[in-house]
């Protein structure tokens, strides 16, 4: 069983390297007060929040407003015109797509992180202790994001398509809006098991890990972040996309379970 992180202890750490974050690329210098809005992934949530803090205190004059959700479904909103000043998904292919548009300049873009898929269980009851126990009969239900437009969705269906499972469980699928709902349900126990990424099993007392999908039955899970082109903000979020890439912030990533690329 894979052991989660452990709270308050990676508060600790993430403020710690937080503090040591002084010279992070220096403040960037704004006529007047500056919001930026950034549309992230859903999984980033925890660790984005930490950097907000740090972020805004070295740069009183930014404020920093988080849109997250599943990466397609930002993708979406950020085509058809919805406000965003920088882009963090949780796919490649979501992430390309503006930059088609040319919403996003090639250059203006990095991949940032990775990530890994678990299937989870309720922490109390648990019936299925690995992938092959989903086609059990007594199985009926098993959350995924709906691969349309949920990036951990898309690759949990590819894994299990690609261990031969997914014709026979399709039909007990229960699909979310985004991977941190696939951790509600899981955690509220009504499904008996999800697949989500490592960082949210990571953050949950409420759930056990008990199989982690083999990296060769799914697309690499890659973060790319980028800043959108015609921002009104531009300068003020390229100086965010840059701190984002700084050795310190990295580490705060790779606490709460991400890969640095």
């Amino acid at each position: 069983m894979q052991k989660r992180l452990m709270f308050p202890g990676v508060l600790i750490f993430c403020l710690t390297i937080l503090t040591a974050c002084t010279n992070t690329g220096g403040t960037v210098q704004t006529e007047e007060n500056v919001e930026l809005t950034i549309s992230a992934a859903a999984s980033l949530a925890d660790a984005m929040n930490v950097i907000k803090e740090t972020y805004e205190n070295e740069n009183p004059d930014i404020t920093l407003n988080f849109n997250f959700g599943g990466s397609g479904s930002l993708q979406q909103q950020i085509s058809q015109g919805a406000p965003a000043d920088m882009f963090f998904s949780a796919a490649e292919d979501k992430y390309n797509l503006l930059v088609e548009e040319g919403i996003i300049a090639e250059e203006d873009g990095v991949d940032l992180l990775g990530n890994s898929l678990a299937l989870i269980v309720p922490k109390e009851g648990a019936s299925v202790t690995g992938f092959e126990d989903l086609a059990a009969d007594e199985i009926d239900t098993i959350s995924i994001g709906t691969p349309e437009t949920v990036p951990a969705g898309q690759y949990g269906k590819e894994s299990l398509e690609n261990m031969g499972l997914w014709d026979t469980i399709e039909t007990k699928v229960v699909y979310a809006k985004d991977v941190r709902q696939v951790l509600s349900y899981v955690e509220t126990g009504n499904v008996e098991a999800g697949i989500v990424y490592n960082t949210d099993a990571l953050i949950s007392d409420d759930i056990n890990v008990i199989d982690t999908a083999d990296e060769t039955t799914h697309t690499p899970i890659i973060y790319p972040v980028g800043v959108i082109s015609d921002s009104p903000q531009y300068e003020a979020a390229k100086h965010f996309y840059e701190f984002l890439q700084n050795e310190n912030i990295v580490k705060v990533f790779e606490e709460y379970g991400f890969t640095a690329q």
